[in-house]
């Protein structure tokens, strides 16, 4: 059943101050320095240090590291697990380059796996250290990017294998709740291009604790193709929820809803035809009933927007983009949407920035989407970061996870200084890790960003990457629930 501007209006009106928020999170929002807690504050009503908006949450200040590697709150220690050019597969190749998305699922006797995608494209022979082309796991030999495995034992020991090769661009992901991987292509080559064999901007699956299972990689078409960033599962619903990082026009976060009968599973994916389902976009509108033509219109945290959703024509994008299938009022866009994770009942997702080409100016924003309300909700609003040089001032967010301790943990993909961070339930937040590997010079420091940030299964560790040079880290420490406030 569709959700027509009329019901909305009259619903938000019901409502009186609007559809009420949800979700153990509850309204984040974001100076270039903090989040704010007041739901209807703007981002230029937003001007506290970040000194001021830490006061009574978080895990204190970032204690520099004497080996140049991770800034860390005192009493919490990190581990190197993976290293690009320097540890190695059980194959004996060394660890692939551009860590990117990764999730960590249950392993065998007590292991923990963790599923890290790679994000390297173009010509294969350009990129110095690709996934390895092992038989079996590829997809087009030409490509240089995939996903690897990475098991952490009991006794400390790792092990690293290839669960894909031969794909582009593999970048944020997301997991399943049957404990697979989906793994992203952010990538639309085609056949021919760039010395691709293959058609590329796709969704493949992947299995973290069954190697057979991942043989005769298999596109799975029904996703569409596109420049893909992240997905999640609804598995309640049966929906999949999907972002696109593209511009010119701006992407689109899409909804998949499977064909009727279709029930999900480990290895259940690849028994569908590649038009199986219907691929939507969303059209949103205020609570006026108004269209939305762009969520960068939304200037205050806590605002709300109906959700429509329409028919992508094509989702193979076999002539036209899918993104340009849409004229002008019928869909509603967004500027650099990334990270995408399930909690609290829906999809929290992130649109990154937003600059010329979008409506209204931001530095990052974090949306809920609520499947029961058909509703998006603006969660985190980041102002403009004019000193992003500035230690604290968070810009960029990318990948997101849930924690088990309330909140959000944002990796930050921004200008300058690159953290990991928290956000409270109530909004308040806090640094959780700072890099400090120089990738540049001492004279023009340049700084990676933070991937793939996710919790162990008990939710001991906190796992990251930070993309170049290529490092997985293990995060440990005294983790505590934080204050709603």
């Amino acid at each position: 059943m569709s959700l027509t501007r009329r019901d909305f209006a009259r619903n938000s009106a019901i409502a009186g101050a609007g559809v009420a928020l949800v979700g153990s999170v509850g309204a984040l929002s974001s100076a270039p320095h903090a989040l704010a807690t007041a739901e209807t504050e703007s981002a230029d009503e937003r001007s506290e240090t970040a000194a001021d908006r830490h006061g009574g949450v978080g895990y204190g200040p970032l204690v520099p590291d004497p080996d140049g590697i991770l800034a860390l709150p005192a009493g919490f220690t990190y581990r190197v697990l993976t290293h690009t050019g320097k540890t190695r597969l059980e194959s004996g190749e060394f660890t692939p380059a551009e860590h990117d998305g990764t999730a960590a699922f249950p392993g065998p006797r007590g292991s923990t796996l963790l599923v890290n995608n790679h994000e390297m494209d173009g010509p294969r022979d350009e990129a110095e250290f690709p996934v390895p082309l092992t038989e079996g796991l590829v997809y087009d030999p030409a490509a240089p990017g995939g996903c690897t495995v990475v098991e952490v034992r009991p006794d400390g020991s790792v092990a690293e294998w290839v669960a894909i090769a031969g794909t582009a661009n593999n970048c944020a992901g997301g997991s399943t709740p049957w404990d697979t991987w989906l793994t992203c292509e952010e990538n639309s080559d085609r056949a021919g291009e760039n010395g691709m064999t293959k058609d590329h901007g796709y969704v493949f699956e992947v299995d973290p604790a069954d190697r057979r299972a991942n043989r005769d990689p298999k596109p799975l078409k029904f996703f569409g193709r596109y420049d893909h960033e992240a997905v999640v599962i609804d598995v309640r619903r049966g929906h999949a929820y999907l972002t696109e990082d593209a511009d010119e026009p701006n992407g689109l976060f899409y909804r998949w809803t499977p064909p009727e009968g279709f029930r999900h599973g480990p290895g259940r994916f690849r028994t569908l035809a590649d038009d199986a389902g219907v691929l939507q976009a969303p059209k949103c509108y205020d609570s006026g009933g108004r269209f939305v033509d762009d969520l960068s219109r939304a200037t205050r945290t806590g605002t709300v927007y109906g959700v429509d959703w329409v028919d992508v024509p094509d989702r193979d994008a076999r002539e036209v983009a899918v993104r340009e299938q849409f004229g002008p009022g019928e869909v509603t866009r967004a500027r650099k949407l990334e990270g995408m994770w399930w909690g609290d009942g829906g999809a929290y997702f992130v649109s990154s920035y937003a600059r010329e080409e979008s409506p209204v100016r931001h530095d990052g924003q974090v949306w809920f989407y609520d499947p029961g309300r058909r509703t998006l909700t603006l969660k985190v609003l980041l102002g403009v970061n004019r000193n992003p040089a500035e230690d604290g001032a968070f810009d960029g967010p990318d990948n997101i996870t849930v924690s088990p301790y309330g909140g959000l943990i944002i990796a930050e993909d921004g200008e300058g200084v690159q953290h990991l961070f928290g956000a409270t339930d109530s909004g308040r937040t806090y640094p959780i890790a700072r890099n400090e590997v120089n990738i540049g010079t001492e004279e023009e420091p340049e700084f990676s960003e933070f991937t793939g940030v996710t919790f162990s299964p008990d939710g001991k560790t906190l796992y990251a990457n930070i993309q170049e040079p290529g490092i997985m880290l293990a995060i440990t420490g005294p983790w505590k629930r934080q204050k709603r406030r």
